[in-house]
């Protein structure tokens, strides 16, 4: 089947509006709902513990970043893990700094576990975690040149500008985006790889306009 092109992707999610559920920093949530507002989808940023699951469970995607972890973050995450409630659809993984933190290691190796994780990550965070990815996880390690690894596929994503890495939050609102195009299709390969392509290219473009970060 020849993929889906990024632009019916990106007019699926305006048809279709689906809720991304983020779990997300406090550096990134601005900007995060921001770009998920931009693309057509909706957002929601539910962490208190009585609720978080529910809230993960009716939306349509999922992002978790460990970003800012603090003790209420980990308290939803864990409420997360324990509900019988499972979310839906893609959940989109940001082991951020995982590699420097024990704990953030132990919790994202449960987090693995959820059904439909992507995981997503620069090249030092994915390198900390490879001996506890299994194969069927879709694997995209961002760098200058983005790529895509897992069912049996691999893909690069030349698109994008070095302004983007000097704006704080950039890459975690990536995960937002890819959650969103996720969820509007059944081939999550292809999906992920449409989503890091029109983030560059709105990068590219950003930048074009901008005289600076």
């Amino acid at each position: 089947m020849p993929p889906i092109p990024m632009l019916e992707l990106l007019a699926r999610i305006r048809r279709a509006r689906p809720r991304v559920q983020c779990l997300t920093n406090t550096v990134a949530q601005t900007l995060t709902a921001n770009v998920l507002l931009a693309i057509g989808a909706e957002v929601s940023m539910a962490q208190h513990p009585d609720e978080v699951a529910a809230m993960s469970a009716g939306a349509d995607a999922l992002l978790i970043n460990l970003g800012t972890l603090d003790s209420g973050r980990q308290a939803a995450l864990e409420s997360l893990l324990r509900s019988d409630l499972r979310p839906k659809g893609p959940v989109v993984l940001d082991p951020v700094f995982v590699q420097l933190s024990p704990m953030r290691m132990a919790l994202a190796k449960r987090l693995l576990a959820l059904p439909g994780v992507i995981l997503k990550g620069n090249a030092t965070e994915l390198a900390a975690m490879a001996g506890l990815i299994a194969p069927d996880v879709i694997r995209i390690t961002t760098g200058k040149i983005d790529h895509v690894a897992g069912l049996d596929r691999t893909a690069e994503i030349t698109a994008g500008h070095p302004l983007m890495a000097r704006t704080t939050a950039t890459g975690c609102a990536l995960g937002a985006v890819v959650a969103a195009f996720a969820s509007v299709s059944e081939n999550r390969f292809d999906a992920v790889v449409a989503a890091l392509t029109c983030f560059g290219l709105a990068g590219e473009e950003a930048a074009r306009r901008s005289s600076g970060p």
